[in-house]
């Protein structure tokens, strides 16, 4: 699991490479992630936007940019969580991902919250972060 604390925002993320949807004989891998939104702070958020940069094992990056997750943008009160799962694919049996959320306060002020790097590791190819 691969974890990340920005302003009391913890974000947790566990992937899981999914054979099933893979067919690596023609180049397509896919993985699965969990991700985990905890609100450890005395302050009521709202996760606005996403900005996720995910890289292959050939180093090519993509930028992906939205609204909220999932099709929400969930509130969280202090002491709540948000948890979902999405997916993510890729032509090369090993790379990973990272991003940020943009999150509000109840105040209004806007603020990024990182969602920690995270390795994407296919029995084809694994691959290891430092």
């Amino acid at each position: 699991m691969y974890r990340a604390v920005t302003r009391q925002i913890v974000v947790t993320v566990q992937p899981n490479f999914m054979a099933d949807r893979s067919s690596p004989e023609k180049g397509r891998y896919f993985w699965s992630y969990t991700i985990v939104i905890v609100n450890s702070g005395p302050e009521t958020v709202q996760l606005k936007t996403r900005h996720w940069i995910i890289t292959d094992g050939s180093g090519r990056q993509q930028d992906v940019h939205g609204e909220g997750v999932v099709g929400e943008q969930p509130v969280l009160g202090p002491g709540e969580r948000f948890e979902y799962t999405s997916g993510v694919p890729l032509s090369t049996p090993s790379g990973f991902m990272s991003g940020r959320y943009q999150m509000e306060s109840e105040r209004g002020e806007r603020f990024e919250v990182d969602i920690p790097l995270f390795s994407l590791d296919s029995p084809d190819g694994t691959r290891t972060l430092n």
